[in-house]
């Protein structure tokens, strides 16, 4: 492998990444602030999960989807999260 070419893989990892981080952080919610935003580790307390929707039905890519669930106690409880849809990906 010459410097040419490992000097045009490395720029094409690059820009790749950046492209990926920045798909990543256009899918950033405007929803709620009282919406959790869940971390990985985080611990949730789900009894029942009641919903799971998807920003974006036909995305390839980072998307956001927030599941509602009853808790232990049974309140209704919200958590946003990023996700990958996959469903947009493929031509039909």
């Amino acid at each position: 492998m010459n410097l040419k070419t490992l000097a045009s893989a490395s720029l094409f990892t690059l820009l790749s990444l950046g492209a990926v981080a920045a798909n990543a952080t256009s899918a950033v919610p405007s929803s709620d602030a009282s919406t959790p935003h869940y971390r990985y580790g985080d611990h949730l307390d789900v009894k029942r999960v009641l919903s799971v929707k998807d920003d974006q039905a036909n995305a390839c890519g980072v998307v956001n989807t927030r599941m509602d669930y009853l808790d232990s106690k049974g309140q209704h409880e919200s958590v946003d999260y990023l996700t990958y849809a996959t469903a947009g990906c493929h031509e039909h």
